[in-house]
């Protein structure tokens, strides 16, 4: 039947002028192989006794930890563990873990330090880094060589690996293209279209609500933590770009 379909569908195209007919299974090839997780999204829709059980890692600061208005931890609501609850609503024979590997005050030199150890030790099978609102006190540079080489470790060990761009601080002008998040935003960028690796653009989510005329201050716990509304608008990010 499917063929009689393809068939059909080839000569109503051939009769429009459409001679540049392409195989839909070579689309959806070309789909999967556009998609960056694609390999990984056939092990969470295995069932027992197929499947295995699958970690994903959040590598960076107080954000994916979990801190709101320090020291209170909201673990569950913060945008690992909405994570981990989409994940489950969507791939529901799957086995999973989140794990956060992160620490509240560290910036991306401390991570990548303890990156083999603590978190490649952990048989990641997909890794998100979240460095960017605490890189501001080393600077760019530093930032950039820190970030790069947890990348190269992550790709080295062939597991797959996520950038994501920093939560606001209520501190800056998110508007202001000359702040430094938003220069950490586009190093961030650049990073990701140089070794071919998704980037959750979440600070231009933000920014975008803040030109919708939405009240940052409503998405934030503090100064610089977003609440559990604005972990949703992180997790909605990584939902959109990855899945």
């Amino acid at each position: 039947m499917k063929m009689v379909t393809w068939f059909i569908y080839a000569l109503v195209m051939f009769a429009c002028g459409e001679t540049t007919l392409e195989n839909p299974s070579i689309q959806q090839e070309e789909q999967q192989e556009d998609d960056y997780l694609a390999e990984l999204k056939e092990e969470l829709v295995k069932v027992w006794p197929k499947n295995r059980t699958i970690n994903f890692i959040f590598h960076g600061h107080s954000v994916p930890s979990g801190y709101f208005r320090t020291p209170y931890v909201n673990t569950l609501d913060a945008y690992p563990h909405l994570f981990l609850k989409f994940i489950k609503q969507e791939y529901i024979s799957s086995v999973v873990n989140s794990i956060t590997t992160s620490i509240g005050g560290e910036q991306a030199e401390q991570g990548a330090k303890r990156f083999e150890d603590e978190v490649l030790n952990m048989r990641p099978d997909l890794i998100f880094i979240d460095y960017a609102l605490n890189d501001r006190g080393i600077g760019l540079e530093r930032s950039e060589a820190a970030w790069e080489s947890m990348i190269k470790e992550a790709l080295a060990a062939e597991v797959k690996i996520v950038l994501l761009t920093p939560t606001p601080d209520l501190s800056e002008d998110i508007l202001d293209d000359n702040t430094p998040l938003q220069h950490h935003t586009n190093m961030i960028l650049r990073l990701g279209k140089a070794y071919h690796i998704p980037v959750v653009d979440v600070y231009h989510a933000f920014k975008t609500l803040k030109k919708e005329g939405k009240d940052i201050t409503a998405y934030m716990s503090q100064g610089n933590h977003p609440n559990e509304l604005g972990h949703k608008i992180v997790l909605n990010e990584i939902v959109n770009e990855l899945f």
